[in-house]
C-alpha cells in the first residue's frame, strides 16, 4: 500500500489568498521557514498505478500536475484517479470533483448523508450528470462492524468509522450531528497486514476511534489548530476549532496528549490550518511536535508501507 499527500492544509489553503495573519504574511514576505500547501487529500495504491482519491480539493488540479503518477498517459485522455472516496460533504473536501468533469463518468464513494448534502444543498451530483453521465454513487455504510472494498485496489480492506464532527452549513444537519456526516477511514493492506487511519477531520475522540487509532501502524489525523480558539485570538475568525469539528493540539484532551498514548511508529498531523504556528519549521510548537515523535504532513509526501511486516 501506497499513501501520496496532494494536499496538506486545510481549507483555503497555505498562505491563504486573502489572509494576513502572522504566518501567511510571514511566508509572503519570506521571513518565515515554511512550505506552501494546498488544501488537504490524500491518494492510495496497492500498485502504484490505479489509485483511490481520498477528497476532491479546490486545489486538485496542481496537485494531479505535480504527482505523475496520476497522469500515466497510457491513452489520449487518461487519469491514475480509479475512484473517489469522500469523507464528507465540505466544500474544501468536495469542490474539485467540479474540475474533473472532463475525466467523468467516476466512481464516487461515499455515506449516504454525503450524498444527500451533495445532491441538495451543494447539489454537485445533479450539476455533473450534464458531464459524460456524471458522478456514479457508491454508498459506503458509516459502520465499524462493515468493510468494504474499491474494485481498484481488492487488497486494500477499508472501514469507515463514524466520527463526533459537524455537518457544512448547507445541510440540514448543521450543528445537529449524525453518524455518517463525517468519516475516517482504516485501512488494512491485507498482503501486508499494515493498516492506517486517515482522519482529517476530528472534533471528539471518543473511546471508539481511540480503539482503532490504537490499531494504526500509520496515522494521518486532524492537525488544523494549535489551540481551540487560535483563530480568535488572531483575529481571523469567531469560531473555535471545536465548533468547526476538528480537535486542537495543545491542551489537556488535545492530539498531542491523545498521540502520546498510541503505539503507532508514524503519527502524522494533516488538514493544518493557515493559522497554526506548527507550519513555522523553527517554531517552539513544531519543536513540541517533534519531542513527541509527531510528523507534519506536507504536500508530496510519499509513505510507502509495501514491505512485509
Amino acid at each position: 500500500m501506497q499513501i501520496h499527500v496532494l494536499g496538506s492544509a486545510a481549507g483555503g489553503g497555505f498562505p491563504q489568498w486573502n489572509c494576513n495573519c502572522a504566518n501567511c504574511d510571514g511566508f509572503r514576505k519570506g521571513n518565515l521557514n515554511a512550505r506552501a500547501r494546498t488544501q488537504s487529500s490524500i491518494a492510495v495504491s496497492e500498485d502504484g498505478e490505479y489509485w483511490i482519491l481520498f477528497n476532491a480539493s479546490p486545489d486538485i488540479r496542481a496537485q494531479l500536475a505535480s504527482f505523475a503518477a496520476m497522469q500515466p498517459a497510457r491513452a489520449l485522455r487518461d487519469t491514475g484517479i480509479e475512484a473517489i472516496l469522500l469523507m464528507d460533504s465540505q466544500v474544501d473536501h468536495t469542490t474539485g470533483l467540479l474540475s474533473l468533469r472532463e475525466g467523468l463518468p467516476m466512481d464516487v464513494w461515499c455515506t449516504e448523508q454525503v450524498h444527500e448534502d451533495l445532491s441538495g444543498g451543494f447539489p454537485l451530483f445533479r450539476m455533473l450528470q450534464h458531464w459524460n453521465g456524471g458522478l456514479n454513487w457508491r454508498p459506503v455504510k458509516a459502520s465499524e462492524q462493515e468493510t468494504f472494498t474499491i474494485p481498484c485496489a481488492p487488497s486494500i480492506r477499508l472501514t469507515a468509522i463514524p466520527l463526533l464532527s459537524n455537518a457544512p452549513p448547507y445541510s440540514p444537519r448543521r450543528d445537529k450531528p449524525h453518524p455518517g456526516d463525517n468519516i475516517g477511514i482504516f485501512l488494512e493492506d491485507t498482503r501486508t497486514g499494515k493498516t492506517v487511519l486517515y482522519a482529517p477531520g476530528l472534533g471528539e475522540p471518543d473511546q471508539r476511534i481511540l480503539d482503532w487509532m490504537d490499531k494504526a501502524d500509520v496515522m494521518l489525523v486532524d492537525g488544523t489548530v494549535w489551540h481551540d480558539d487560535e483563530m480568535i485570538r488572531q483575529e481571523v475568525g469567531t469560531k473555535t476549532g471545536q465548533a468547526m469539528g476538528h480537535l486542537a493540539q495543545s491542551g489537556p484532551g488535545g492530539m498531542i496528549e491523545v498521540l502520546d498514548t498510541m503505539p503507532a511508529r508514524r503519527k502524522i498531523l494533516i488538514h493544518i490550518n493557515n493559522t497554526n504556528p506548527i507550519l513555522n519549521e523553527d517554531s517552539l510548537e513544531r519543536a513540541e511536535l517533534a519531542q513527541h515523535g509527531i510528523e507534519v504532513a506536507w504536500d508530496g509526501m510519499h509513505i510507502d508501507l509495501s514491505g512485509k511486516p
